[in-house]
C-alpha cells in the first residue's frame, strides 16, 4: 500500500531498520540528561543545520510538536498582540489559540488564489509583536513563495516574522534568513512518525524571547534555550524521534536537491491533473500552488469513488480537511513519497478514467 496521505504521511522504509537500531543500542532507555544524549541532541542539531541550509547563528529547539508553537510563541514573544494572515484552518487555529492568549491579536483571512499585498495589510509594525504565516498550509495546498516571504519581512519594523513551515520543512529549500522563527513537525517532510516538533529561532527572536523574559509558563522560551546551551530540554525530550531524526539526516541529500526533486514532481503532476483526468487541482493560481500538497477538486460522488478504487489499488489518497473535506483530494508530495508511487497513482487514472 502506497500512502499518499498529507500527515502522518509516508516513512522512510530506512526507520524500520532504525527502530532496531535505537532498540539495539539501547537509546529507548537512555537518560536524556546522559552524556550520550546530549552527544546526540549536538549531532542531530549540526547535521540539521548543514542538511537544511539553516543560518549557524539560528537556534534550534525541539518541541511536543508544531501546534506547541502556538502556545509558546504568543506566551514567550507576545506581550502586546499578533498579527496572523492566513487562507486555511491550520492558519486560523493559529490565530485563534492566539487570541485566546492575547486577546488584542488580530487576522486576516485571504482567498485561495490570492496573493496578499503586504503594503495593504492591517498590522502597525510598531504595535505588532509578531507577524504570522503559515508557508504551506495543509488544508487548502496553497504556498506563500520565497518574494512574497521576503516582501513581508522587509516591512516589519520591529515585529518579528514567524512561519509555519510544518508541510514544507525538510522538504523545500527555505530561506530561514528572511523570517525569525520557522517550526514545523516531522510526520511531513521529514519522513518520520509523529511526536516531535522542530523551532528555528533567529538571533533576533532570542533577543526578544530574553527580553520579554517570560518564567510563568513550563516551556517558555527562556528556559528551553537555556538548557539549549549545553544540548538539553527543560522536559523529558522524544529521545527516540530525536535519533530517528538524527539517522534521517544522515542519510538524506542536501536540500537543494531534495527540493528540486519536489518540485519537478509537482509539475508534471499538476500537469497531468490538469489534462487527463476528472479531477482538477484545487487551485488556479500557479503562484498560490503548494509544491509538497497537491490539492484536487471534483464533486462529492466522484471524490468517494476514486478513493475507494485507489484503495482497492494499493493507493492510499489523503482527504479534503474542513470545508473541502468532501469534495477535494490531498496528494502529499513529500520526500518520503517514492517516485514509483507516483508513477502507481498516474497509472492508476490512466488504467480507471481513460480519455
Amino acid at each position: 500500500m502506497y500512502t499518499f496521505n498529507p500527515g502522518p504521511s509516508a516513512v522512510y522504509p530506512a526507520v524500520r531498520q532504525y527502530l532496531t537500531d535505537a532498540f539495539d543500542q539501547d537509546w529507548l532507555s537512555a537518560g536524556h540528561r546522559s552524556e550520550k544524549v546530549i552527544g546526540l541532541v549536538r549531532q542531530t542539531v549540526t547535521d540539521l543545520k548543514a542538511k537544511l541550509n539553516v543560518p549557524q547563528d539560528y537556534t534550534v529547539l525541539f518541541t511536543g510538536s508544531a501546534t506547541e508553537c502556538w502556545e509558546i510563541l504568543a506566551q514567550s514573544l507576545t506581550p502586546r498582540r499578533s498579527f496572523h494572515l492566513y487562507n486555511g484552518d491550520f492558519g486560523e487555529k493559529w490565530f485563534k489559540y492566539a487570541q485566546a492568549i492575547r486577546p488584542a491579536s488580530t487576522g486576516l483571512k485571504f482567498g485561495l488564489d490570492e496573493v496578499p499585498d503586504v503594503a495593504s495589510l492591517p498590522f502597525a509594525p510598531d504595535d505588532t509583536d509578531l507577524v504570522c504565516i503559515t508557508q504551506n498550509e495543509t488544508s487548502t495546498a496553497t504556498q506563500l513563495r520565497e518574494g512574497f516571504v521576503l516582501n513581508l519581512y522587509n516591512r516589519l519594523g520591529g515585529a518579528l516574522l514567524a512561519v509555519d513551515a510544518t508541510s514544507s520543512l525538510a522538504g523545500l529549500n527555505l530561506k530561514y534568513i528572511k523570517a525569525d522563527i520557522w517550526y514545523g513537525s516531522v510526520q511531513k517532510c521529514f519522513g518520520l512518525p509523529a511526536g516531535l516538533g522542530v523551532m528555528i529561532l533567529s538571533p533576533r527572536a532570542v533577543a526578544q524571547a530574553k527580553a520579554v523574559n517570560d518564567r510563568a509558563h513550563y516551556n517558555a522560551l527562556p528556559a528551553m534555550l537555556a538548557q539549549m546551551l549545553n544540548y538539553q530540554t527543560n522536559y523529558t525530550p522524544n529521545v527516540l524521534g530525536i535519533y530517528l531524526m538524527s539517522r534521517v539526516l544522515a542519510d538524506r541529500e542536501p536540500i537543494k536537491n531534495v527540493h528540486q526533486h519536489l518540485v519537478d514532481r509537482a509539475e508534471k503532476l499538476y500537469a497531468f491533473f490538469e489534462q487527463a483526468t476528472p479531477l482538477s487541482p484545487l487551485i488556479s493560481n500557479y503562484e498560490t500552488r503548494s509544491t509538497t500538497v497537491i490539492g484536487l477538486r471534483g464533486d462529492a460522488a466522484l471524490i468517494e469513488e476514486i478513493k475507494g478504487k485507489a484503495k482497492e489499488a494499493g493507493l492510499q489518497l489523503g482527504s479534503g480537511y474542513g470545508p473541502l473535506k468532501n469534495t477535494t483530494i490531498r496528494i502529499a508530495n513529500f520526500p518520503a513519497v517514492p517516485d514509483a508511487a507516483m508513477e502507481a497513482l498516474v497509472q492508476f487514472f490512466v488504467k480507471e478514467y481513460p480519455n
